[in-house]
């Protein structure tokens, strides 16, 4: 199996867990290919040279599987790496929270051996996709989690013109507004008292971060809808963020949100589903006090 690792940085103490991961794969007699800066990272800050096949590149992502070795910020990174090339991708958590990458360390050779005996699922998960002039900054102008438009170094709240199919919604007055997955329903709009939705739910949800009036509530949409927005600031200018990589607009811009027309595939442990990682994450039916 050719296997990609992707990787950002991560506390010394989890070098055992990286380790581990290798040590694995080596003995799998799987092909190891490593996205370059990572690798050049484990090289000078631990001084750990693997073994490996070979260094990713970005014209070079033929592979069978991509491990995500972080938290879910570089799940979102590996995510915008492998795009449109239906690569699943494994989410082994070494960060904190853990939705997407929830592959805890004391599993990972026996999630290897279940990938390797072919006993693991795939979930597709629902890309967004923005249309701006000018253009999002690089190759990628998709959003896993969400969408956010957001105010800068102001305390002036923006305005947000909003319709749907070419319908108009509101305007959000507000410090932002989430256009958010059920992936990312879980993310930063989940931190603005949006829904939780089901990962197979169809759905986009629209979150305002900090409305101005209390009776603007989040809004669950269906995913073929066609957003449109235009934004106003009385700073001039404002942030649009896909998955945190962020660019400067100006005043007066327009944008239009769809779902993608890919999805991106996350491999999943038997008998490993949603409510389990609810309840895992989040402690629900916990009692905690």
């Amino acid at each position: 199996m050719k296997t990609g690792i992707f990787g950002y940085n991560f506390p010394g103490e989890k070098q055992k867990s990286v380790h581990a991961l290798f040590d694995k794969l080596q003995i799998l007699h799987a092909e190891i290919f490593v996205e370059r800066r990572f690798y050049n990272y484990l090289n000078k800050q631990f001084a750990y040279a693997p073994a490996i096949d070979g260094l990713i590149e970005p014209d070079n992502l033929e592979m069978d599987l991509a491990i995500s070795l972080g938290g879910d910020g570089t799940f979102l990174k590996t995510a915008a790496w492998v795009g449109r090339q239906n690569i699943p991708i494994l989410g082994i958590n070494i960060g904190r929270l853990g939705f997407l990458a929830d592959i805890d360390t004391d599993n990972i050779e026996i999630t290897l051996d279940e990938i390797y005996r072919k006993e693991y699922t795939i979930e597709e998960r629902s890309v967004l996709e923005l249309e701006s002039n000018p253009p999002f900054r690089g190759n990628y102008n998709y959003a896993l989690n969400e969408i956010a438009i957001v105010k800068r170094d102001t305390s002036s709240m923006i305005t947000i013109h909003t319709s749907l199919n070419d319908e108009y919604l509101t305007n959000y007055l507000a410090d932002g507004l989430l256009i958010a997955t059920p992936t990312g329903s879980t993310a930063y709009s989940m931190s603005v008292n949006g829904p939780i939705i089901l990962p197979q739910a169809n759905n986009i949800v629209l979150s305002p971060v900090a409305p101005h009036s209390l009776n603007v509530r989040p809004l669950v949409i269906p995913e073929d809808y066609c957003i449109r927005l235009e934004v106003e600031s009385r700073s001039n200018n404002f942030l649009a963020a896909l998955d945190g990589r962020s660019e400067i607009y100006p005043s007066g811009s327009k944008f239009v949100i769809r779902k993608a027309g890919f999805t991106i595939k996350l491999v999943k442990r038997y008998p490993q589903n949603f409510y389990e990682t609810l309840r895992r994450k989040l402690l629900w039916g916990a009692d905690v006090r």
